[in-house]
């Protein structure tokens, strides 16, 4: 009888290949889940074994993995634990074949491991140098194995893929639960030694429970030597020939450590404008974004992938045409940008235009500045339907000595929508919904969203102030900082946090750990890291918010999910809140915080009071007073809060689904660099399965609505897409768009149309 031969050790160890031990350990690997259809699994793996002459151990772990994972599917969802844990077996022996310890163990010294990738220059040698070896055995010693079994296949793949930290050669070397440890040992360094390793545990049991989620530029550079923390910038450009390649120096040294930009470009002079008083001489700015687009392509984030740039423009520029043309894949090729995404910032003036059926008129930006004295992207409208805004742009149309196109605002409407069901772009920002509600509208303006439009900080320019040969022979330049933000993002998985009751102990580490990646983080621009010390803007989010819904057995599409939203983001706002006053008790509050609507506590009398005719405040909950007064007593630790990122990646690792998105379909193949799964909707099951309803196929009216009672809470933004099919008439779109201002969202990210493929920025997953 023929007998097959299994090889170990690269062929150096040869042995008879053991029926009954592969079977008990299937046995085992499938014990937690009796409903699955083992014995025809562990059939075809045997008779696919034994067909064989040889097979390698490795061979036969990859087997076992492939026909674990080909089994994935909304009947039987829990293929892919079994998948993971043969995955996870995998890692184990890896890691302890390369650090020399008992595979049994799964997990060996962390000690020793931050010993080994130290002198293999991985990890930063901080960690060693200021914690203990007392303390690290002791951290060590908290590693829970047992929280690997939480992942699902694609999950594992994606952490081990991308983020788990391997030699120079990419042998394995760290394990889940140390990449866990680590990110919490680093953003907890630098706190008091008194309570510091409570605070690392606490990190610790957040991120390996699966709880929240740190952005992808945290989740892959903590501890170790390279790359910063944050996920994105956004720049303002100066219409000057400096500023402008200035700012693609900038934006590509933050692209090269995994940054996404977002630019505004709403300053820069119009194609025909004039240069030095020479007329029409002036090219536009569509040179500008293919310069840009070029950068994209080039700096590649260390081969990666490519860099990814948003450049958002007023829809009052004179260029406005051309731009909203600029990803199309016909017209002229001299004009198109494909690399590089789009936003249009949108003021309520316009919108009034297009539902009016209106004319609207265009301007260049650098003949507004000469002639009027000021720019008109420097205002908005204090109020709904009045303000600063709508009064200059009234005297810029009445003024006989500017130039200007009358165009029907609907055609400019027009040519947004048909780009966006072509490319998924332009993004819209809504300007004065955004600036009506900046906290921090006492140091500046908001002028455009980030690469995802979640972001809303103040923004300016970086300008060259003065620039002299020294006595030394050396070129000194000195600089005025700008306003370039910078996102530093954090997400709570929904469905496991809210169903196992943590918020209020989750949120505070949360914040506490975001605010110390603003103090770790090592940002190559100086104007950015000027920026975060200023503002120490954060960014906490949430996922999973599908996964949420369907675990209660709500539909989408009612008024219970709209009302889940309202409730459970004024809690999340409210401990957010909480967790940062606390840490201006403690830490100090950001420097900017005198004099904004959090140290008036107008933010929070607009937000949850009512003003009376006397001038009191009636508070929807007398909590919101309480905090109020807490925060104008004793601070912010950060100036911007919460902001809902796409976070598609990190969501698959949770095993949750992204953001605040439904799914796009129960069960479909996930396709990455190095790997292939299918996936299904999480906690698929004969209950949950019908409120798993398409994205394509749900009343985006619905996902409006939402959208609007959850953005109340927010004093950012949030990735929200809209999920429309290829046939849609204009009219419904419209309407959406329309639906969207008039309900206070401050954006809209992608229109995601049946036609149209889109990839996920990665820089700001969280």
């Amino acid at each position: 009888m023929k007998v097959t031969v299994i090889t170990k050790d690269n062929g150096n160890r040869e042995l008879p290949f053991d029926k009954d031990r592969l079977s008990r350990f299937i046995d085992k690997i499938s014990s937690d889940y009796p409903d699955l259809s083992i014995s025809d699994y562990k059939n075809e793996v045997l008779t696919n074994i034994e067909f064989k002459d040889e097979y390698s151990s490795e061979q036969i772990t990859n087997l076992l993995a492939l026909n674990a994972s080909e089994r994935i599917d909304r009947f039987e969802p829990d293929w892919t634990y079994v998948a993971a844990t043969i995955y996870l077996h995998k890692l184990y022996k890896e890691a302890s074949k390369n650090r020399a310890y008992d595979t049994d163990q799964k997990y060996g010294s962390l000690y020793g491991l931050l010993k080994v990738l130290g002198s293999k220059g991985v990890y930063d040698q901080t960690l060693l140098r200021d914690y203990s070896k007392e303390e690290i055995m002791e951290l060590g010693q908290t590693i829970e194995p047992e929280r690997d079994k939480l992942f699902s296949y694609v999950g594992i793949l994606t952490l081990a893929h991308k983020y788990l930290a391997t030699d120079k050669s990419s042998n394995v070397f760290e394990l889940p639960q140390e990449r866990f440890m680590v990110i919490a040992m680093k953003l907890m360094i630098n706190e008091p030694s008194a309570y510091r390793l409570e605070l690392v545990k606490e990190a610790y049991w957040a991120l390996s429970n699966l709880y929240m989620t740190v952005a992808t530029p945290t989740l892959t550079n903590a501890g170790k030597n390279t790359g910063q923390l944050s996920s994105c910038f956004i720049d303002t450009v100066e219409d000057s020939l400096r500023s402008i390649f200035d700012s693609n120096t900038d934006v590509a040294n933050l692209s090269k450590n995994g940054g996404g930009v977002g630019i505004y470009f709403g300053k820069l002079r119009s194609r025909g404008s004039d240069i030095k008083g020479y007329k029409g001489v002036a090219g536009g700015i569509m040179g500008w974004m293919k310069q840009l687009n070029n950068t994209a392509v080039s700096v590649d984030q260390l081969g990666q992938r490519q860099g990814a740039f948003a450049v958002y423009l007023d829809v009052w520029h004179k260029d406005i045409f051309e731009f909203l043309d600029a990803k199309l894949n016909t017209g002229d090729e001299r004009l198109r940008t494909h690399d590089i995404f789009t936003g249009a910032c949108i003021p309520d003036l316009f919108m009034e235009k297009v539902e009016n059926r209106e004319d609207w008129y265009l301007f260049d930006p650098h003949e507004v500045k000469t002639v009027m004295g000021w720019s008109l992207e420097d205002f908005y409208d204090e109020k709904q339907g009045s303000g600063t805004f709508r009064e200059k742009y009234q005297e810029c149309m009445d003024h006989p000595e500017l130039t200007k196109e009358r165009v029907p605002a609907i055609e400019i409407m027009k040519r947004i929508m048909k780009s966006q069901l072509q490319t998924g772009t332009p993004y819209m920002f809504y300007r004065d919904t955004v600036n009506r509600t900046n906290p921090n509208k006492h140091e500046g303006i908001i002028y455009s969203s980030n690469l995802c439009t979640e972001i809303m900080q103040n923004m300016s320019p970086t300008t060259v102030q003065e620039e002299y040969l020294s006595e030394e022979g050396k070129i000194i330049t000195e600089k005025v900082p700008g306003d370039m933000v910078v996102c530093n993002l954090s997400s709570i998985s929904l469905a496991r946090a809210v169903t196992n009751d943590v918020l209020e102990r989750l949120i505070p580490i949360q914040v506490r750990m975001l605010d110390n990646v603003i103090d770790l983080n090592t940002i190559d621009v100086l104007q950015a890291r000027h920026t975060n010390q200023k503002y120490r803007a954060i960014g906490l989010g949430t996922f999973g918010w599908h996964h949420l819904l369907a675990i209660k057995g709500i539909s989408w599409e009612s008024e219970e999910a709209v009302e889940l939203a309202d409730q459970l983001y004024e809690k999340i706002n409210y401990l957010t809140l909480t967790a940062s006053n606390q840490l201006a008790t403690e830490k100090g509050a950001y420097p900017l915080f005198e004099g904004s609507e959090w140290n008036t506590g107008r933010y929070l009398e607009r937000s949850y009071g009512i003003e009376n005719h006397d001038g009191s405040i009636s508070w929807s909950d007398n909590k919101w007073k309480e905090l109020s007064e807490d925060i104008q007593n004793d601070g912010l630790r950060n100036g911007y809060l919460i902001a809902v990122a796409p976070n598609a990646t990190t969501s698959l690792i949770a095993g949750s689904t992204a953001s605040i998105d439904p799914v796009f379909r129960q069960e479909h193949v996930e396709e990455k660099k190095g790997f292939r799964s299918p996936v299904t909707a999480p906690d698929i099951s004969s209950k949950t399965i019908w409120y798993y309803k398409s994205a394509f196929n749900i009343d985006q009216s619905w996902s409006i609505k939402q959208n609007a009672a959850r953005q109340k809470h927010i004093d950012q933004s949030i990735s929200f897409n809209l999920y429309i099919h290829r046939s849609i008439k204009a009219k419904e779109l419209l309407g959406f768009h329309m639906q969207a201002w008039k309900s206070g969202l401050k954006t809209t990210y992608y229109t995601r149309s049946t036609s149209t493929l889109i990839e996920d920025c990665e820089s700001c997953s969280s």
